[in-house]
């Protein structure tokens, strides 16, 4: 994302964060702030991207899907890893391929970058992300994700 693209993240985000079903059954776990705190996190990006990016496609001129990265160090790994959040195609074009092409893309880009491993987290009742993730090689760890607002 980049300040051009800024109003295309929060669109294909805000429609992600406002109407799936699995996000918003945590939500308040996470301690959902609406489309002020999204703006506030796209500003971060801009501002701070040594932690991060919103990785964006496009059809033509439409964008089409979106997903938020962010770096970690891991002691495991000895290196540099990332976070991914908040993935969304947009509705209507799912199953066309394009989250397939979008998260080889990344991959590519984050190996570029130093990359060694990708975190997500999948709601338990996302089957078909479940199996997204696992068609893509990504494997199912035995602990769960909890949250602690400050």
């Amino acid at each position: 994302m980049t300040r051009a693209t800024r109003e295309d993240a929060f669109a294909l985000l805000r429609a992600f964060l406002g109407d799936d079903p699995h996000y918003l059954d945590s939500s308040a776990a996470y301690g959902d702030g609406g489309e002020a705190a999204l703006g506030r996190a796209l500003e971060l990006f801009l501002a701070r991207p040594e932690t991060g990016f919103v990785w964006l496609a496009y059809e033509g001129a439409e964008p089409v899907a979106a997903c938020v990265v962010c770096f970690a160090i891991s002691t495991s790994a000895g290196a540099l890893v990332a976070k991914l959040d908040d993935v969304v195609v947009r509705r209507g074009r799912q199953g066309r391929g394009i989250g397939s092409a979008h998260l080889a893309a990344l991959k590519d880009e984050l190996r570029s970058l130093g990359v060694r491993r990708i975190d997500t987290a999948v709601h338990l009742q996302n089957e078909a992300a479940r199996r997204f993730y696992a068609r893509h090689g990504f494997r199912t760890l035995s602990e769960e994700r909890i949250a602690l607002l400050l």
